[in-house]
């Protein structure tokens, strides 16, 4: 099922379900977002996709209508933005099929020469150890802390670059959806098209300031597909500015497509109990192998950025806006 979280006519935030055509919006009766339909399927002991089946709603909308005016969110959000956690992993995508190819033969010279970086060490681990049987722990990803739900901006709405970022890039990832039950036990929602906006000219400058490069706006949606993924998920990521298209790439995801399994990467983030605090959000990207930053192109004030995913119905887009970080050397305060 495809479900989207918009304003309706008076503003209030509603739950939809978009049809096959990806043409028309079925705007739903009963609650007033995807937090709390999937609260409902929690306790009913449901799926998502049956809890928002069993609700009536005939008010249609056109969906294209509800994307050009800014009226679709992003299809999950915590009441409290501070409950609502954006994380990610890194070195999960493998590329193509020639890529694996050549980075296994690289590998190999690179662990003979002695020449292995800590990154490349790190992905090696995915390659050998990132998809274990089903109920197994296999190796650990990077992981890294993007922000809160205040970080998270709608499809359709910039993407912030603060004054003392290098760059603003693009990352199109693939999103899960997460909701923790009264009981602690993580629900995935579904999945959803996510950039992980990031500063890439920050990170290269040394790994060690990832954690740096990552606090930045992302942006999620539009919409939530329930249920399970195919294996091999392909879309195209570009850059848009103004009338032209200045970068274009396929994009591929899926675990056809990576050195982890989903379900490794879900059990390293949530095995910490800070992780499974009942009624919590969590936005969790699952990486990339594609970004116009890797092709040398640099992203301007007022591009827009657009991550196409078929399979996971409409594309998302956002553009890029720079903006003054609002503090300064020296602006704390001692008491």
């Amino acid at each position: 099922m495809r479900l989207i979280q918009l304003k309706d006519d008076a503003g209030q935030v509603r739950v939809g379900v978009v049809d096959a055509e990806g043409q028309s919006v079925r705007v739903l009766d009963g609650p007033a977002s995807m937090y709390a339909l999937a609260g409902t399927a929690i306790a009913a002991g449901t799926s998502l996709a049956e809890a928002a089946a069993e609700v009536p709603g005939g008010a249609h909308l056109a969906y294209a209508a509800l994307l050009r005016d800014g009226r679709v969110l992003s299809p999950l959000h915590h009441p409290d933005p501070a409950h609502c956690h954006v994380s990610g992993t890194g070195l999960t995508h493998l590329g193509s099929a020639a890529a694996r190819d050549a980075m296994h033969q690289k590998l190999q010279q690179q662990a003979q020469d002695g020449t292995l970086t800590d990154s490349m060490r790190m992905f090696q681990w995915g390659v050998e150890g990132g998809m274990p049987a089903a109920g197994s722990a296999g190796a650990q990803p990077e992981w890294f802390h993007k922000g809160d739900g205040s970080h998270v901006v709608a499809p359709g709405a910039p993407l912030e670059s603060p004054d003392f970022a290098l760059d603003g890039g693009e990352e199109p990832e693939l999103v899960g959806l997460y909701l923790i039950g009264p009981d602690g036990t993580p629900h995935r929602l579904g999945f959803a098209i996510g950039n992980e906006f990031s500063d890439h000219v920050t990170e290269r400058q040394n790994y060690l300031y990832l954690a740096h490069s990552k606090l930045r706006t992302c942006a999620v949606g539009p919409e939530l597909r329930t249920g399970g993924l195919p294996r091999d998920l392909r879309g195209t990521s570009r850059l848009r500015r103004g009338d032209e298209v200045v970068w274009e790439k396929p994009f591929l995801t899926g675990e056809a497509n990576m050195c982890h399994s989903l379900e490794n990467l879900e059990y390293h983030h949530f095995k910490y109990a800070a992780h499974r605090r009942p009624g919590d959000v969590h936005l969790h990207f699952f990486g990339t192998a594609t970004l116009s930053f890797a092709d040398g192109v640099r992203a301007q004030d007022g591009d827009v950025f657009e991550i196409e995913l078929p399979g996971l119905g409409a594309p998302l887009r956002n553009p890029l806006r720079s903006v003054a970080a609002g503090f300064a050397p020296g602006g704390v305060r001692a008491l």
